[in-house]
């Protein structure tokens, strides 16, 4: 007890997230044992494509902010030792490629002071790009408002991610367990703030019911981080400090909505919203089938951390390879540009309509 009274303010916040990345990291016991379902789906191939592979066209826009690819490096950690490496490289590799920019909660950097790289030195690191600010949806109950404010202007961010992890916080110790009033929040959060609002799961989807009242809300774009990927029941298992804990969590590895699943239910309840699809996303195949089913972005995260642990150039190189995947996806489709794929003829589509503009 006089040990624990001695640590630093903030140092179970820190040291929860040091967990988390060591546990990422080792993707054998971070993963999900649920399928994205995209293996479920196959493109056309053409043979005839009738294109320059070089001239495909893979450019969009995020908030007003060119981007090269359709592509978000997605929320993958904020606030622990190792983070102001990690986040610096991503950044940089941000702004090399052309795509966007994702951190990950900022909830360690506000309530103790101790930024681990989320300044605006990221802002200076990636200028042309958009970035993403986070806090999680249970903390913004109680002066959601200011902390968002913060959450934006320490990062000089263009809209705020509201990450929705109810899951993860049953299974956690000490987590937040009464999500009474998150919806008002978010709503009350929507009218005042004044950049986008973004709504993500980290890992268990989003349904279209509820991605449809986020909408309603006021949220702008939806992140649906669907079953496939990283399991956050998973690392908390692992983290557990004794067997009936590890039990509990263990249970929920493969609890969620696929996200191929949770993507086109998304798609079909919101036909003019902006869509990411994140969640499992191995590679530009993955990827062309998302922009293929209704997604406007594909995000990546636990993916490339061992690449942002390296250097820029890792997380460039890795980036690299599924943005070229994703061209020859292109390619290979006879699809021009983004808008083409999204018509491409992909077998084992539900019968549901994209509109173009999507």
């Amino acid at each position: 007890m006089e040990l624990a009274a001695n640590l630093p303010e903030g140092a179970p916040l820190v040291a929860r997230k040091n967990d988390h990345l060591d546990i990422v990291l080792d993707h054998t016991r971070a993963r999900s044992t649920a399928t994205t379902g995209f293996a479920a789906f196959d493109f056309e191939h053409c043979a005839l494509p009738e294109l320059d592979l070089d001239a495909v066209a893979l450019g969009t826009s995020l908030f007003g902010r060119a981007l090269r690819a359709p592509v978000l490096i997605s929320s993958m950690t904020g606030g622990a030792l190792r983070a102001q490496g990690i986040n610096r490289h991503l950044a940089e590799a941000a702004q090399a490629l052309g795509i966007a920019l994702a951190v990950g909660s900022q909830r360690v950097a506000l309530e103790t002071g101790a930024d681990h790289g989320l300044t605006r030195e990221l802002r200076r690191c990636a200028p042309d790009v958009p970035i993403l600010a986070n806090l999680g949806a249970a903390q913004l109950r109680e002066g959601g408002v200011d902390l968002a404010r913060r959450a934006v202007e320490m990062i000089d961010a263009d809209a705020l991610i509201v990450h929705l992890n109810p899951l993860q916080e049953a299974v956690q110790q000490g987590g937040d367990r009464d999500w009474r009033g998150v919806l008002e929040a978010i709503e009350r959060l929507a009218r005042q703030l004044h950049v986008p609002l973004v709504a993500k799961e980290v890992g268990a989807g989003l349904s279209p019911a509820v991605a449809r009242r986020l909408v309603e809300a006021g949220v702008s774009v939806i992140d649906v981080a669907g079953a496939g990927g990283t399991s956050w029941a998973a690392v908390e298992g692992e983290r557990a400090c004794n067997p009936a804990d590890r039990a509990v969590a263990m249970a929920f590895t493969g609890w969620g909505i696929p996200t191929a699943r949770a993507l086109i239910d998304a798609r079909a309840a919101l036909p003019d919203t902006l869509l990411i699809a994140s969640g499992g996303i191995r590679d530009g195949v993955d990827a062309a089938k998302a922009l293929a089913l209704g997604a406007d972005l594909v995000g990546q995260a636990a993916s490339l951390l061992a690449e942002a642990v390296v250097s820029t150039e890792s997380v460039i190189s890795h980036f690299d390879v599924l943005i070229r995947q994703l061209r020859i996806a292109c390619f290979c489709t006879g699809s021009a540009d983004l808008r083409a794929l999204r018509t491409a003829t992909l077998h084992g589509r539900p019968p549901i309509q994209v509109p173009p503009s999507a």
